[in-house]
């Protein structure tokens, strides 16, 4: 089966610029599982997720359909790393406490994988997956940043950026108990970094793919007069994380 891939081709650049998950969210997770010997860690991409739920599972297997991704994933003597699509079933039947999506499960054929998910669980186990939303800053940058999203990159958002932004609402999630936790992302980031992670977003890269140039040139200057003229100063994003679990 293909998968849409918009990452491979900046698999570095996306490791290093995307932000990292709290430590609630995964003491939630722990949580919500009545074991910790399995869980599977779907579109890994970097293994982000992966090395947090390492420190609480005694086995993850991580997989993601990109190799370049999974390539710059932490190696970590309890993780697993697989090349495998989502949909693909390759588990042992009920074999698994838990099953993580992390900021991908819109990429899916969920019917597909959803069935996959039915197959390796445990009676009891539990679905996990999490999006987040644009960041937000200020007013000032926020209206900038807004405008370079909406505006300049519209066209280039894949459809399925859409399901993010509804919070995964029009996903229909499996079995009988289904519930969402909400948290919260923050990171003290200077102007650079903050640049470093909008250039990782799936619609620039396919602009820069069919224009030949970064767009965050249309807005830079404005963007260092509204960080307050010192681009190296660091300034505290939130974005806000919605975990949307289902219980087997």
């Amino acid at each position: 089966m293909s998968f849409k891939d918009h990452f491979s081709g900046h698999a570095a650049s996306y490791a290093d610029a995307r932000p990292s998950y709290p430590d609630e969210l995964f003491s939630f997770l722990r949580a919500q599982c009545a074991a910790h010997d399995l869980v599977w860690d779907c579109a890994t991409g970097n293994g982000q997720a992966a090395v947090s739920l390492a420190a609480i599972f005694k086995h993850v297997v991580a997989t993601d359909a990109s190799g370049e991704q999974i390539q710059q994933a932490r190696q970590l003597p309890n993780i697993e790393y697989r090349q495998v699509a989502a949909e693909t079933v390759f588990l042992e039947p009920e074999s698994c406490n838990l099953v993580t999506v992390a900021q991908a499960l819109h990429w899916f054929d969920t019917d597909a994988f959803f069935a996959n998910v039915a197959h390796c669980l445990k009676p009891g186990g539990v679905i996990a997956a999490w999006c987040y939303g644009p960041h937000q800053i200020n007013d000032d940058v926020d209206k900038l940043v807004h405008r370079l999203y909406e505006d300049v990159l519209g066209d280039y958002w894949p459809p399925e950026r859409r399901l993010v932004e509804r919070q995964y609402r029009d996903i229909q999630f499996p079995f009988d108990t289904c519930f969402e936790q909400q948290f919260q992302m923050s990171r003290q980031w200077n102007l650079q970094q903050l640049c470093n992670y909008i250039t990782s977003w799936s619609a620039l890269q396919r602009y820069m793919a069919a224009q030949g140039d970064n767009p965050l040139h249309l807005i830079y200057d404005e963007l260092v007069a509204a960080w307050g003229g010192d681009s190296g100063v660091a300034i505290e994003l939130s974005w806000p994380l919605i975990v949307k679990l289902a219980k087997k």
